[in-house]
């Protein structure tokens, strides 16, 4: 299938979500709490400890430390998942996909940068402009001309998103260790030390096998499955986070001024710089719901989070901070964390929906993972999986079989490795702020060659979020020894495998390309030869925009003999040969 194909069955899939009923989309919002926005939602349980673990913060009498923290949680979250995903990311779709890899394609089908065959190279666009006449219809920004110019530049933009890609794959491996393990760790204050001790990682460890178990059954039976479990787990918190700023401190809401997020830097200094490596655990998920997009419509994506989930979260941030302020006198900084401000009498009942809704937690990434590495492997930047489709509706619900059991293994492994949220909250908050890093900068390009604004609301864009950003990304840095690490080893080696599966490809492609041969060719070397017809239909498959390549020569020149169809149409019907075409 070429190119006009491909973007016409993107254009299609786009009108079918456009199409949807009010009520199909409120059921797939509803679906959506239950796969999308379950690990953004269990970030209150790890969020306040991960900010204040180690950083020497002390809590004054004013509370300007804690009233700080949550202002800068309230604000990150506020500007980071609220405006730049869920409204303006999420409208950055390929063909109904998202990730950070639908970003590169979506570029590529706009601009002649592709480095891969059928997906957006100068070549394949040039022969698209000429079918369909369409070559006066783009408007040709510098921007375009220097990226379509140099070589350089479109090899480091393709190093860019794999690195962005390399990282949602690594949170992957992240998110369900310390979710789940954040969750469990709740027993610690209904059981005694030595008793914990030895059942947090065994339970933890075995919840991690389950919730790997239950991938094969589909995005559309989890998410009916998990969606009641998110649903409770909000309720819950926000009920909790009222009851506490009722009980508590009523005048929490004081926090949310930015004011309190400049008093907390000058006072803390290099303490509260670190804290921020913690508290943008507060946005994670962000990006898992940006690259989940293909399992659901944007619209109802949207309509979950600005109705449900953001009103939820703000309530559980104010009430543990409200909690926090009354209560400054800690054995440890576990004690800063999230079931020390519910009610003793509920713990138990929390603790139970705590560690259900961290497995819901962890299924935004897997099955966000799932989605990005369908789009490298279908650009040729992944060895070939098996893609199992879950829905019969919907295209983009899909499970993968061999990246499944990789993820178990290698959260398993870390799990066990490390044993304490607050490394593997370091090593999770790393990945997850450079892939946000990764996608500012491919946005503030959509901006300007996708959407065709003004290259000044890009750079407004990149200078806005990517300060946040770059602010964060430092501070995560620091922590490399400290677990950051991790990420930073688990993306270069899914790297070098992306690198030398594209080198390979290219190889192949350019070897293709220079060894093709013609219809008329092989239509005249067929009587010499007295080719024999069998029945049957014969699929070749190839990259190439036209030409036969030469594998067929090769395979027609030693066994002189091919498949006949009856009424099969295609690129070489005269000879009852089908030329299937990858499409992107």
């Amino acid at each position: 299938m070429d190119l006009e194909a491909a973007g016409g069955a993107a254009a299609a899939h786009g009108k079918r979500w456009r199409g949807e009923s009010w009520r199909a989309t409120l059921l797939l919002a509803y679906q959506s709490l239950g796969v999308v926005y379950g690990d953004v939602a269990t970030s209150p349980l790890y969020v306040y400890k991960s900010a204040f673990a180690g950083n020497d913060i002390q809590h004054s009498a004013g509370n300007e430390e804690i009233y700080g923290v949550l202002s800068f949680v309230f604000w990150t979250l506020t500007l980071i998942t609220l405006v730049k995903y869920v409204l303006i990311v999420l409208r950055a779709d390929d063909g109904g996909e998202g990730g950070t890899f639908a970003l590169y394609s979506l570029i590529c089908r706009h601009v002649r940068a592709g480095l891969l065959p059928g997906g957006g190279t100068r070549d394949e666009l040039m022969e698209e402009e000429k079918v369909t006449g369409r070559h006066g219809e783009r408007p040709v920004s510098r921007v375009r001309a220097v990226l379509e110019k140099y070589r350089v530049l479109q090899r480091l933009l393709l190093l860019f998103a794999l690195l962005g890609t390399c990282m949602v794959i690594g949170d992957g491996v992240l998110t369900p260790a310390v979710s789940v393990f954040s969750a469990v760790s709740g027993l610690e204050l209904s059981m005694e030390k030595e008793q914990h001790k030895y059942i947090e990682l065994p339970v933890a460890c075995a919840i991690l096998v389950c919730l790997f178990a239950l991938q094969h059954y589909g995005t559309h039976k989890v998410g009916f499955l998990f969606a009641p479990i998110v649903c409770i787990w909000l309720l819950c918190i926000s009920a909790i986070g009222l009851y506490n700023i009722i009980h508590w401190d009523h005048h929490v809401y004081r926090a949310l001024s930015p004011y309190y997020m400049y008093q907390f830097l000058k006072k803390t200094q290099t303490g509260g710089w670190m804290s921020l490596g913690g508290i943008l655990l507060c946005v994670t998920g962000s990006e898992a719901m940006y690259a989940d997009l293909g399992h659901f419509s944007q619209l109802s994506i949207q309509i979950a989070f600005i109705s449900v989930v953001y009103p939820a979260l703000v309530l559980a941030y104010m009430g543990q901070a409200a909690f926090i302020s009354q209560h400054h006198n800690f054995e440890s900084s576990y004690h800063i964390g999230f079931y020390v401000s519910v009610p003793e009498s509920l713990r138990w009942p929390v603790l139970v929906i705590a560690i259900l809704a961290a497995v819901v937690g962890s299924q935004a990434i897997i099955t966000g993972t799932f989605s990005i590495i369908k789009q490298c492997s279908s650009l040729n930047c992944f060895p070939g999986v098996k893609i199992v489709h879950t829905s019969s509706t919907v295209h983009g619900q899909i499970y993968i079989p061999e990246i499944n059991w990789m993820l178990m293994v290698l959260c398993l492994a870390v799990t066990i490795g490390f044993r304490d949220t607050k490394h593997l909250a370091n090593a999770q908050g790393l990945a997850v702020i450079t892939v946000m890093l990764v996608t500012t900068c491919l946005m503030s390009l959509v901006i300007v060659l996708c959407w065709n604004k003004s290259i000044f609301l890009a750079i407004g864009f990149l200078l806005f979020f990517g300060t946040i950003e770059v602010l964060y990304f430092s501070a995560s840095l620091v922590k490399f020894h400290e677990g950051a690490w991790v990420p930073v080893t688990l993306s270069f080696i899914f790297m070098v495998v992306m690198c030398v599966w594209h080198y390979g490809t290219i190889k192949k492609y350019e070897f293709d390309v220079q060894n093709k041969v013609s219809v008329n060719w092989l239509l005249n070397l067929g009587p010499s030869l007295g080719i024999v017809r069998v029945r049957g239909i014969g699929l070749i498959h190839t990259e190439l925009m036209s030409g036969i390549p030469a594998i067929f020569s090769h395979f027609v020149t030693n066994l002189p003999a091919f498949h006949q169809s009856t009424g099969c149409t295609g690129l070489l019907s005269g000879m009852g040969i089908v030329m299937c075409r990858r499409m992107t």
